[in-house]
């Protein structure tokens, strides 16, 4: 799809609407109260009605997996999304409108989260629309946004699918904040490719994939460009994403004591359930990287234990200690409210952060009136919008194409999590380039 479309023009805004909006409303995160709520209103929207300056709340309708198989995931964007309302509505609102939250559960079903945007929009009235967690569940959502006409800006939809579907093709309305998930491999597949040539020899690795659009892509394009460099695979399978499946798939990849484990994983079940198969076969791969599940903080360490933990990898496009302001303010203020340490802060809750404050940039840039068409227009005019996840630029599918591709480890003693790769970044750390033993019975 080519950028040269009618509504794209990089020259067509400036930032300084959305440098004090951001300022403004970071500098509230001790501020009280939040306008959130989990239950929907058959209150009307008056979106395209309200005026700049009005001070008529501000709708937002979201669906999260609240139960079922992506909760904590779930959880952690509703933890996030409510910190960013919060912070808003204490700095005054957006340009004086508060912010209200509609959140309904979607247990993980992506029948029932087209159910729960169809009732947002048509039923409940909301303004907006916010992403749920996966792309499972993003793919199906974002149609029912673009039938009615809705921008429909996410956090954790990133598989080329989301951005292939034929509603996006055709209304161009589908927005992820967070790291295409085609490139967070890629610092992992470099330092891989950097060993010295007495290292690579002799090197296997083991690929398995849960079947799904978010995890396999990534570990897909591990496989091929370190096959390239002599990286014998020994195994590679694709198996559904059912916890039934994945004890047989661990034995098999312990049977064959690969290397390097690239895992396809969605969540922390996935992931513990492979670690819980190697620590009973008494295998550890020299080095282990998951699609999903390391980064979700003490949602990981608390299921497989911080000894084991240590040196488990994940790629991700933020993490806790992001050397950013704006990140470092959100990041104590989730610890304020909910407790544990930084590293523990799931990276599920900068991406749900991060939607917020670029929707409020595009409410901002529209002198307080919400209207998604302008939305959309605004979205993909060519502006650069900083978020506590760094910069986001949408090209002309949605993909944020300023975000950075990381690599981060546990370390050795389970308890901090760190940025690892690439090697010479700000911030980056010295990889555990043994992974070191299972400590203990895992989970």
């Amino acid at each position: 799809m080519s950028a040269n479309l009618p509504w794209f023009s990089k020259n067509a805004v400036t930032l300084g609407a959305v440098a004090a909006l951001s300022v403004g409303v970071l500098a509230a995160c001790s501020g009280n109260g939040s306008s959130s709520t989990t239950s929907s209103t058959s209150t009307a929207s008056a979106s395209t009605a309200a005026s700049a300056g009005s001070k008529t709340p501000i709708k937002v309708g979201i669906s999260l997996s609240l139960t079922g198989d992506f909760q904590a995931d779930g959880v952690a964007f509703d933890q996030g999304y409510k910190l960013w309302a919060k912070d808003v509505n204490a700095a005054g609102g957006i340009m004086g409108r508060p912010v209200d939250l509609v959140v309904l559960n979607d247990n993980s079903s992506a029948t029932q989260v087209v159910t729960n945007y169809d009732t947002l929009i048509s039923a409940d009235h909301v303004d907006l629309t916010f992403g749920p967690f996966s792309s499972l569940l993003t793919t199906p959502a974002s149609a029912v946004a673009a039938r009615y006409g809705y921008a429909f800006i996410e956090g954790a939809g990133g598989a080329p699918t989301v951005f292939d579907t034929q509603s996006n093709q055709a209304d161009h309305n589908t927005f992820d904040v967070s790291l295409p998930i085609a490139d967070e491999m890629l610092p992992f597949i470099n330092y891989i490719k950097s060993l010295p040539a007495s290292e690579l020899k002799g090197l296997t690795a083991s690929y398995p994939m849960a079947q799904d659009p978010f995890a396999d892509p990534p570990v897909q394009l591990a496989q091929s460009e370190l096959a390239a460099v002599g990286v014998k695979t020994v195994y590679s399978n694709v198996f559904p994403a059912e916890p039934a499946d994945y004890q047989t798939q661990a034995g098999i990849v312990a049977g064959h004591h690969p290397s390097i484990v690239v895992l396809g994983s969605t969540d922390v079940p996935t992931v513990q359930a492979f670690m819980k198969v190697f620590q009973q076969q008494n295998y550890t791969p020299k080095l282990f990287i998951a699609a999903s599940g390391p980064d979700q903080g003490t949602a990981f360490t608390k299921a497989v234990g911080a000894g084991n933990a240590a040196g488990m990898m994940v790629p991700n496009g933020w993490y806790p200690g992001f050397n950013d302001a704006a990140s470092k303010k959100m990041v104590a203020e989730y610890v304020a409210q909910y407790g544990g340490n930084a590293s523990g802060v799931n990276a599920d809750v900068a991406e749900a952060y991060a939607v917020g404050q670029v929707a409020a940039a595009a409410i901002v840039n529209n002198n307080g009136v919400v209207d998604n068409a302008s939305i959309i227009k605004y979205l993909h005019s060519g502006v650069t919008i900083p978020t506590v996840q760094g910069n986001v630029l949408f090209n002309s599918l949605g993909e944020n194409t300023s975000a950075d591709a990381f690599t981060f480890q546990w370390d050795a003693t389970g308890t901090n999590f760190v940025q690892v790769l690439p090697v010479g970044k700000p911030g980056t750390q010295p990889i555990i380039a043994t992974k070191p033993a299972w400590s203990g019975p895992v989970g």
